[in-house]
């Protein structure tokens, strides 16, 4: 049987997966959330929206004759991964994370790790600073409650409704971002904290390496649990992994 796969995608890791996937002759499609209005353009057939949960994706993996899944969301899109483990198994279908290793604090870094989001915004009561947060649109809502900082964001898309912060300073842009540009934005900004999300790879670690040069403390957020899967590292293993689960290929 012709593998046909199913990408979960919205990562560079997944990017880079269906660059190979297509070099390599195999059949697939990315499939996008749609948290975003421009997504990178892919070299294979893409699809853009939800599934409708476990049933939704089993679904749509027997209608559309899927024999492998590989799950390549972002490290925080933990839903998701769930409903991949979940659907796969359902379907009887062989499944894959490819997964990017989590930060790790380097000589010089000043972090301080809070488990989640609600965390994050426990920590940020205190007197205002000017705060770059790099949590992603979909987070901004939850720390309405700390209204006292200036906050540097940096969106993908232009927003399309008021934010829920008072004081936000927007840049739209998509990375992956310098060091150095990293340093001059939060030189300008005059940035006093940067809380990220423990992402992992190399297109967001930028502000990392800027902060440390800078001296600025890091509120980093730990990645939300994952469920129990088969992870692999990059997209030669991935290809490997599909040429050896006897499929005929």
């Amino acid at each position: 049987m012709h593998p046909n796969l199913l990408i979960l995608g919205g990562t560079t890791e997944a990017t880079a997966l269906a660059r190979a996937v297509s070099e390599a002759g195999l059949t697939g499609t990315v499939s996008f959330a749609g948290r975003v209005d421009r997504p990178v353009r892919q070299p294979l057939p893409q699809r853009v929206g939800g599934f409708g949960g476990v049933d939704g994706l089993a679904t749509y993996l027997r209608a559309h004759k899927i024999t492998h899944l590989i799950d390549a969301t972002h490290p925080f899109a933990s839903a998701m991964s769930h409903n991949a483990v979940a659907a796969s198994a359902q379907a009887d279908i062989p499944m894959v994370a490819l997964t990017r290793p989590p930060w790790s604090a380097q000589p010089g870094d000043n972090w301080t790790n809070v488990p989640d989001i609600p965390a994050a915004v426990a920590a940020l009561d205190r007197p205002a600073c000017n705060v770059m947060l790099a949590v992603g649109r979909m987070h901004l809502a939850e720390f309405a409650p700390n209204p006292q900082h200036t906050y540097l964001l940096r969106l993908v898309d232009p927003p399309k409704a008021p934010l829920p912060l008072p004081k936000t300073e927007i840049i739209v842009d998509r990375g992956p971002f310098s060091e150095a540009s990293d340093r001059t934005l939060m030189e300008t900004h005059q940035i006093d904290l940067v809380v990220s999300k423990n992402s992992g790879g190399t297109g967001a670690s930028a502000k990392l390496a800027a902060a440390r040069a800078l001296g600025l403390p890091v509120l980093m957020i730990d990645r939300p649990p994952q469920p129990k899967r088969h992870e692999l590292a990059t997209p030669g293993d991935v290809l490997t992994w599909i040429h050896s689960t006897n499929l005929g290929v």
